[in-house]
């Protein structure tokens, strides 16, 4: 089966035992650990910050990183994750003043860079910066809040950014993030996605190796292994 990735969020997970649950959820079979960022000025909510990250990473926690940075401006922000122990670094266009700068920032310090496009955000600036990303991640909701629903246009957005990837020809992982769940995360696979965000999809079940797996398998009937 291709390299698909499910990413749980763990703004969905249980903030009274983090470090457990999060452990719980690599064991299950989470090929990354979403971390979202919110800075109640970005968008309108706040979450966790680098220190949560240091503390999982104390923990114990050792799977990748995935930081979502839906802040505001973000290259401070963008050093302080990478030394806390993020792996993927990625951040909304909108919020930073120079795209390509930004983008240089999280490389240089050994970090994975990945763009973020809300789900009414033209495409139009991949192809410039298109060399430096190791990531992109498209937004299925509106960012700010979990539990939403999937907006249906994602799905013509992801055909296009792997149409954009593949003509570049460049290993780019394409990420989508949003109501996610697995009566739908075969039609986004079959659309170009590779990497799932899901939050409360997985969370909210007792057990967590069972609904990634129905994911994974809901991702190979349409797919193939």
């Amino acid at each position: 089966m291709k390299n698909f990735w499910i990413a749980p969020s763990i703004l969905s997970a249980d903030f009274a035992c983090l470090g457990e649950d999060t452990a719980r959820v690599v064991s299950a079979g989470a090929d990354l650990v979403h971390f979202d960022v919110m800075d109640n000025h970005y968008v309108p909510n706040i979450t966790i910050g680098p220190l949560v990250l240091t503390a999982l990473r104390k923990y114990g926690i050792n799977a990748p990183i995935d930081v979502h940075l839906m802040v505001k401006p973000v290259d401070n922000l963008i050093i302080s994750f990478a030394n806390a122990g993020a792996n993927y670094i990625s951040f909304h266009k909108e919020a930073s003043e120079h795209i390509d700068s930004s983008l240089q920032l999280i490389k240089a310090h050994g970090c994975k860079a990945g763009l973020v496009f809300n789900p009414a955000t033209s495409l139009e600036c991949l192809e410039y910066v298109i060399d430096k990303i190791d990531m992109i991640l498209l937004m299925s909701v509106n960012p700010g809040f979990s539990g939403q629903s999937f907006i249906s246009s994602t799905i013509d957005k992801i055909r296009k950014v792997r149409k954009i990837i593949n003509f570049y020809n460049r290993e780019i992982r394409l990420e989508v993030d949003g109501g996610i769940n697995i009566e739908n995360i075969g039609t986004i696979a079959i659309a170009g996605a590779d990497t799932f965000v899901a939050g409360s999809a997985i969370f909210s079940q007792k057990n967590y190796h069972t609904v990634i797996n129905a994911m994974r398998n809901a991702i190979s009937l349409v797919v193939g292994k």
